[in-house]
């Protein structure tokens, strides 16, 4: 792992660790602050699962799985091309994942906040973990099409 990836995993796993420690100091367990109406509040819940609650009190199966997803990321991104993007996505990876694998190991659950209705669905509750986890596979997604998953080689024989 290069440097530019550590310094963006820290910084990731730091923002979504005091985001989380403010909201539980801000918020009541389950009681929501409205901050734009009909579409956004802030909602403190307690996930024991992972996404969508799936697998939900399953703390060692989904502990164990971050610990090797890790281990397989940290050795999977030699393959990719070293550059700033893909330096980015993979620190926010790696920091997301650690944000809420701490939350996890620490308190048996992940502690969520960011709550959002859009055209009347109500998304589960996530976190800036979460969001990091998101805007990497947007970004990984990304570099695979454009070839640099394999040390700058194009995927498809370019």
């Amino acid at each position: 792992m290069n440097k530019n990836t550590f310094i963006i995993s820290i910084l990731t796993l730091i923002l979504d660790q005091v985001s989380k420690i403010i909201m539980v100091h801000v918020l009541s367990f389950k009681k929501s602050i409205t901050i734009i109406n009909n579409f956004f509040n802030l909602t403190l819940v307690y996930n024991r699962g992972a996404a969508w609650g799936l697998f939900s009190d399953n703390k060692i199966v989904l502990t164990l799985f971050t610990i090797i997803a890790i281990f397989i990321i940290v050795n999977f991104l030699k393959t990719f091309k070293n550059n700033i993007r893909n330096n980015i996505a993979f620190g926010l990876l790696l920091g997301g994942m650690a944000g809420n694998l701490i939350d996890r190991l620490f308190l048996g659950y992940v502690r969520d906040f960011l709550d959002f209705k859009i055209l009347n669905y109500n998304y589960p509750v996530f976190n800036i973990s979460d969001i990091a986890i998101v805007i990497s596979i947007i970004l990984l997604i990304y570099a695979v099409i454009k070839g640099e998953d394999k040390n700058g080689n194009p995927s498809r024989g370019k």
